[in-house]
């Protein structure tokens, strides 16, 4: 078995984490499934800014965890869920780090959604 390959962030591939100046609130089919005020606004190279969301602040019940799994030599291993209210169109729509790598360490018990898969994020003024 091949070790999977780690990589720390630095100048060619930074990362930086900071806490969200906004509220962030993700819904579905008209419907909120996540809405917090401690959102983590991660940052990675030149790929857009993702807002990771505390599972805390997540409607858990409307998340159906599934088999799909990735890699990311930066991050860790990657999990998913599919939303049950989007359909097809939001099978693994959602993300998360359960073990994330010490570097990003702080997205640990935080879940990301892809916006491109029904789900609606907004940033509302805290």
């Amino acid at each position: 078995m091949t070790a999977k390959p780690t990589r720390v962030p630095g100048p060619d591939h930074p990362i930086s984490i900071e806490r969200s100046a906004s509220r962030v609130v993700v819904s579905i089919a008209g419907r909120i499934i996540a809405d917090s005020r401690e959102a983590l606004t991660l940052r990675e190279a030149k790929y857009p800014a993702v807002q990771y969301i505390p599972r805390k602040d997540v409607d858990m019940s409307l998340l159906e965890r599934t088999d799909h799994a990735t890699y990311c030599p930066y991050k860790g291993d990657c999990a998913y869920y599919s939303i049950a209210l989007g359909g097809e169109r939001s099978v693994n729509a959602v993300w998360t780090y359960e073990a994330p790598y010490a570097a990003v360490a702080r997205i640990k018990d935080h879940l990301a959604f892809y916006p491109d898969r029904g789900a609606t994020i907004e940033e509302r003024a805290a």
